[in-house]
């Protein structure tokens, strides 16, 4: 299964309900991705222009990303970002390609 990077900012409609009723968003959303065949590694709280951040594992990008549309479409994030994440054997194995597939860069 493929490891996905989820960063998401919650409305301040949305904080203003978790500040009133304190709530872990991890257990809400873990059967979610369970059902559509995935695994929650973690997920955190953050600081900076993304408010939570987690770490998925997906069976393929279609899965990601109905994931990321549910989540979307439910109104309570103003911004989601989905970032596909390489195991580092696969960025290796990617290196050695780029150095085999013949791209040659333009020239004056």
């Amino acid at each position: 299964m493929a490891h996905y990077l989820l960063q998401a900012a919650y409305t301040s409609e949305a904080w203003a309900t978790m500040v009133e009723n304190p709530q872990s968003r991890t257990e809400a959303v873990r059967p979610i991705i369970e059902k559509l065949g995935g695994t929650l590694v973690g997920s955190w709280l953050s600081f900076g222009d993304y408010d939570t951040v987690a770490i998925l594992k997906m069976p393929n990008n279609t899965s990601a990303a109905a994931f990321a549309a549910a989540v979307a479409a439910g109104g309570a994030l103003k911004t989601v970002k989905t970032t596909p994440l390489l195991e580092t054997e696969e960025g290796i194995a990617a290196m050695r390609s780029a150095a085999d597939c013949g791209y040659r860069p333009p020239t004056s």
